[in-house]
């Protein structure tokens, strides 16, 4: 199979890309899976080691996909707990630009472009299966049901049900909270199958099968309708998230059926609820008090209950890349398989659960909740066949909102403008031309850091609230109870010291201020989650030569969306003293680019007319999205700028309208943005 990524470099339209070289994509995200859980990451390592004091466990099907692809070693969630990780994944954007931060669980994700909306738009069909919790609606469910709100749903009072947000199919749990238990009728949780609730139906559905099996029968019945369109799957597990309930019976012999039949959805819904444990760890044992002289003991139960179920993922992604094999998609299917944060402490059981026992977390400090690498570091395995990538590894850092441009790339379209993300397309297909991508996290938690023996003492217990975290090439930076953007961030060299225990801050002084600059140039405040920093004046560019006016491009546009422009090439380019005097007479859409020079330290309003599709950003910060749809009314963006050169580009789809973007300061009058503040 071709890759595509040269009719961007040639300047051809990126719609002449045949249906046959856009690969269906399968994109799997497990709940709270460490980084450490994967064996090709670090189970294997603590298998070979054979310490019978740090037990492990395997995941062969997982070392397979990962022998068939590529590994993703420095992948990161975009948060470290579910809902806000999951929203910026699927709409694109990086934690500084999300609308779901902190713990902002059921609330419902903004109406403007997701993977499925942009995918959809390229051809494919889509599905999401398993676990949403982004669906809003809550004051309206109350006022409806009352006290009976949480027990019932209405997809009509969701405003971001997942068929609402770019999904042609969804069948899973809507509710964050019913994803804590994994056997629907059982446990009186509802599961959705578009407009239907069916967990009557799901008598001893253990979630991790039915959401596989479920996924197996729309991905055969998309096949057997439409075998020339692509399609595109986000399966999205519940697990080993939350109470560790086991599956009711063995992993079918053959793989996981979709019955139909209501009682017996599934061929696994037999046996007995909550009560298979996997033979590999039914008896295993371990070396409980570091005594080689004292008979080991078995491992407890809460902990063959988590391996049980990473295990049981294990098999079911073997299970579907078998079926890939079977209806001969193989070599024209991506699948992707990470996680949404790092591992969690919670069990819901009598028996308490740390992660310590397998060491989720891997060579890292931190979990879920955290900013340091465990909390964050996900890790991701990508298998495509037809790339002919195979058994590779790569330390690019990288990052959840990527796969927005990566998957919009592979289906022959160019990114929404607003996606924050560089495409992994190269790394993915062993070619050159790989952009560096941004890796940026921040994040709330009351909280603290867990006191495990495995983490360095000097962090033990120390308090969370503002955390905030940045990669740059081989070095992150990390803060933690932030007070105010004057705190230093703690440096650590990834590469070198990956538990992070040397803080190089005191060396490196010059990258310091590009952290503190930088964390204020690439995101925008959030009302509904404060930070200290967000009234902080943003830092301009050094001092540098440049010339008078701005560079316009234009660009034909061929998404039904404004495009990432620069990803193009530009049919017609110039310079103007003003953006109005740019008069494109080629393409329909125009780039704007170039500097504004803040005469002084200030807020500065700026303001797109209604009915126009535009979105402005000055430095990497979105100041103005009016790209998803034209505004009834004008659109306005505030930012603080000190005094200085700021980078901006200004894009913008074809109107009647002169190009303009108004400009509002105190000590000016208002009107379009002066040349004397326009340089490139």
């Amino acid at each position: 199979m071709l890759i595509r990524r040269l009719l961007v470099l040639s300047g051809l339209s990126l719609s002449l890309v045949h249906a046959a070289s856009k690969p269906n994509i399968i994109f799997i995200l497990t709940d709270d899976l460490g980084y450490g859980d994967y064996g090709v990451f670090f189970q294997n390592l603590r298998k070979e080691e054979g310490v019978k004091s740090e037990p492990w466990h395997i995941t062969p099907e997982l070392d397979a996909m990962a022998a068939e692809g590529i590994q993703l070693r420095h992948y990161y969630c975009s948060a470290p707990v579910c809902a806000p990780s999951r929203g910026s994944l699927l709409q694109g954007v990086h934690q500084g630009h999300a609308n779901i931060r902190d713990n902002m669980f059921d609330q419902e994700l903004e109406d403007n472009h997701t993977l499925a909306t942009v995918l959809k738009g390229a051809g494919y069909t889509t599905a999401a299966i398993g676990k949403w919790g982004l669906q809003g609606g809550g004051k309206e469910e109350k006022a409806k049901h009352g006290k009976r709100a949480k027990k019932k749903g209405d997809p009509k009072l969701w405003p971001s049900y997942p068929t609402k947000r770019g999904f042609d199919f969804f069948h899973g749990y809507v509710r964050h909270r019913d994803g804590h238990m994994h056997y629907p009728l059982e446990d009186k949780k509802e599961v959705w199958e578009n407009e239907r609730e069916i967990s009557a139906d799901l008598a001893k559905c253990f979630t991790t099968d039915l959401f596989t099996a479920r996924a197996k029968k729309w991905i055969t019945d998309q096949k057997e309708a439409d075998p020339e369109k692509p399609f595109f799957l986000y399966l999205a597990y519940d697990t080993p998230h939350a109470i560790l309930q086991l599956p009711p019976s063995p992993f079918p012999t053959g793989g996981l059926k979709w019955l139909g039949k209501k009682g017996e959805m599934i061929n696994s819904a037999v046996g007995k609820k909550d009560s298979y444990i996997h033979p590999d760890y039914a008896k295993a044992k371990w070396d409980h008090d570091q005594d080689a002289s004292t008979p080991e003991t078995a491992w407890p139960n809460v902990y063959q209950r988590y391996a049980t179920n990473v295990r049981r993922i294990d098999d079911c992604v073997g299970d579907l890349l078998n079926l890939l094999k079977e209806l001969k998609i193989d070599e024209d299917t991506l699948v992707v398989f990470t996680t949404d944060n790092g591992p969690s402490r919670e069990s819901y059981l009598p028996e308490g659960y740390r992660p310590d026992f397998f060491n989720s977390f891997g060579p890292f400090d931190g979990i879920k909740r955290d900013v340091y690498e465990g909390g964050v570091r996900a890790g991701a395995l990508v298998r495509w066949p037809g790339s002919k990538v195979k058994g590779a590894v790569s330390d690019l850092p990288c990052q959840a909102h990527d796969w927005m441009a990566t998957f919009a790339e592979l289906a022959g379209v160019a990114a929404p403008a607003r996606s924050d993300g560089a495409s992994l397309v190269p790394t993915l297909t062993g070619a050159e031309g790989q952009k560096e991508p941004q890796v940026y996290v921040e994040y709330f938690n009351g909280g603290k850091i867990p006191n495990y023996p495995e983490f360095e003492q000097k962090r033990k217990s120390a308090v969370r609230k503002q955390m905030q975290m940045i990669r740059f090439g081989q070095h992150v930076g990390v803060r933690y109870n932030i007070q105010t953007h004057t705190d230093l961030f703690e440096i650590y060299n990834i590469i070198n010291d990956p538990k992070q225990t040397k803080n190089l801050a005191k060396e490196l002084p010059d990258l310091q201020k590009k952290m503190h600059d930088s964390v204020l140039q690439r995101r925008r405040s959030e009302p509904r989650a404060k930070r200290p920093y967000d009234d902080e004046f943003v830092s301009p560019l050094g001092d540098f030569t440049d010339q008078k006016g701005v560079k316009w491009q234009s660009f034909e546009n061929s998404t039904p969306w404004l495009a990432k422009l620069e990803d193009l090439e530009s049919v017609e380019s110039g310079t103007a003293n003003q953006l109005s005097q740019i008069k494109p007479t080629k393409g329909n859409a125009t780039l704007v680019s170039g500097y504004f020079n803040a005469p002084k330290d200030g807020i500065y309003l700026f303001l797109v007319p209604a009915g126009e599709l535009a979105l402005l950003r000055i430095h990497e910060a979105t100041v103005i999205d009016a790209a998803f749809k034209a505004g009834k009314e004008e659109i306005k963006g505030m930012i603080k700028l000190k005094a200085g050169k700021h980078p901006f580009r200004f894009y913008r789809m074809k109107s009647a309208k002169p190009l303009r973007l108004t400009m509002l300061v105190p000590w000016l009058q208002p009107g379009e943005i002066p040349e004397a503040m326009l340089t490139h």
